[in-house]
């Protein structure tokens, strides 16, 4: 066959074995999607910047936070990171949670052979610094890197946290969204018939609903949530991708290995997971950082607009609306803008390399 047999006889003196043929010939087509993307060079290392961004966010207890990481006072050892601890653990007079941003427990903490680890950011997203010199909002200084925002909490750990609050709910928007796109598009596009036409009128008729009004009653029923924000986002959010999934599986239904599959007497489930539906995924992966996207501005504009997640929660869009109400704090409006723009361009730049990787023409070119 092409491409396995032993072409050394018959290249040329001088010349290797791989001269004689393509490489990509004993390349897999995934392989070769792959190597097509990272030859994207602005793509590939938006996928490695995006991807170290997140595991430290993930990490954020690790990168920003009030409590120290390990301590080690009057010969034992303590873990504030896990456990917390009372005052009159290191010496204080109270049974309260330990304020370590407290100079006297940090005092403390130094003294003789104590000694404690702190994060980088020794600030976590709820921790007011009862101990700026300036009034909130307050500059940038070296205590508070980006500053603070109007409640005196802590700019870059507020960026942090709002970061990873905004990923995670976009991942899990997305998934909910092409587990139900994929769902409907190959049912209606596999059977087809008067089960594609009723579900396309259902489509048109639920489409058409009032989404952000929907938003706006839910959020004075029911006390906000994220998972309240999720199911409601959940139900609009698979309607664009079903459209493709659906025109994927119309085209490939009526393919020769459809046909021989059915001949041989498969089932229906069985074509669909084995053959039609690994031919119909390329709109589904293409179109993934793009949806996460949406969801991100979907998740900043509702928090912008006070309807989205519960106050306190560390949100971008919260701060976006600080700013905007602040406006002599240029910090958080700069900071917060910065940290949304960075992370869009970075799925942006995802979704176009993976675009042209997947892309066939490119592909046979």
């Amino acid at each position: 066959m092409y491409g396995l047999t032993d072409t050394s006889s018959e290249a040329p003196a001088g010349s290797s074995p791989a001269q004689g043929k393509p490489v990509s010939a004993s390349v897999s087509p995934s392989r070769r999607a792959w190597l097509r993307f990272k030859r994207n060079r602005l793509g590939f290392w938006s996928l490695v910047i995006f991807v170290v961004l997140v595991s430290l966010s993930l990490m954020a207890e690790l990168v920003s936070n009030d409590r120290p990481l390990l301590v080690r006072y009057e010969g034992s050892y303590f873990v504030p990171l896990l456990k917390t601890y009372p005052e009159k653990t290191f010496g204080g007079d109270f049974d309260t949670a330990t304020d370590y941003l407290d100079p006297f427990i940090r005092e403390r903490l130094s003294a003789g052979s104590n000694w404690a680890i702190f994060a980088p950011n020794p600030y976590g997203p709820k921790t007011l610094n009862y101990f700026a010199k300036e009034p909130n909002p307050s500059k940038p200084t070296v205590d508070n890197w980006l500053g603070t925002d109007d409640r005196g909490r802590d700019l870059l750990a507020q960026l942090i946290y709002g970061f990873r609050v905004s990923v995670l709910f976009a991942l899990a928007l997305t998934f909910s969204g092409v587990v139900l796109g994929v769902l409907t598009g190959a049912l209606q596009g596999y059977f087809g018939g008067k089960l594609d036409l009723g579900f396309q009128r259902f489509m048109e008729i639920w489409g058409s609903m009032p989404e952000l009004y929907l938003l706006i009653i839910f959020s004075a029923i029911f006390a906000p949530s994220i998972s309240l924000l999720l199911v409601l986002l959940s139900l609009f959010g698979w309607l664009g991708l079903s459209d493709y999934v659906r025109a994927e599986f119309l085209r490939n239904r009526q393919m020769d290995y459809v046909r021989a599959a059915r001949a041989l007497g498969l089932s229906h489930w069985q074509i669909i997971t084995r053959h039609v539906l690994p031919n119909s995924m390329t709109p589904v992966v293409t179109f993934l950082p793009f949806r996460m996207s949406a969801a991100i501005l979907a998740l900043t504009s509702l928090d912008f607009l006070g309807l989205g997640v519960p106050a306190g929660t560390p949100s971008l869009g919260e701060l976006l609306s600080q700013g905007k109400n602040s406006i002599d704090a240029w910090w958080i409006s700069v900071s917060t803008f910065v940290v949304l723009v960075s992370t869009l361009l970075l799925l942006t730049f995802m979704g176009d390399a993976l675009r042209d990787a997947l892309d066939p023409r490119k592909a046979n070119r």
